[in-house]
């Protein structure tokens, strides 16, 4: 995720702030159900979406829609896992898999 929210320009202290919140909060959530292990990266992203979302609005953006309006990507499958992509909000495709938004 801080690769992606890096690779996005968005590593600012308040995004990484939410993202070592989100990861302390899953790492206890795994702990109570290890066989949900495999979700927590998914997870992961979409809390830090979430507590994006308040203070910047949607993100990330979808790059490679040239036309229509701006909207975002997010994560499949919804449970976070296991092989989280990131996905057109519009067409419903792939567009990297999480860790390596371009």
């Amino acid at each position: 995720m801080l690769a992606d929210l890096t690779a996005r320009n968005h590593a600012t202290p308040s995004a990484v702030d939410a993202l070592e919140d989100a990861v302390s909060a899953r790492k206890w959530w795994a702990e109570q159900w290890p066989e949900g292990a495999v979700y927590v990266a998914g997870l992961v992203a979409q809390d830090v979406q979430d507590a994006l979302f308040d203070t910047v609005g949607r993100w990330p953006i979808c790059l490679s829609c040239e036309e229509g309006p701006v909207h975002a990507l997010h994560i499949q499958p919804d449970l976070g896992g296991p092989d989280p992509v990131w996905v057109c909000e519009e067409t419903g495709e792939p567009v990297a898999a999480l860790g390596e938004l371009g």
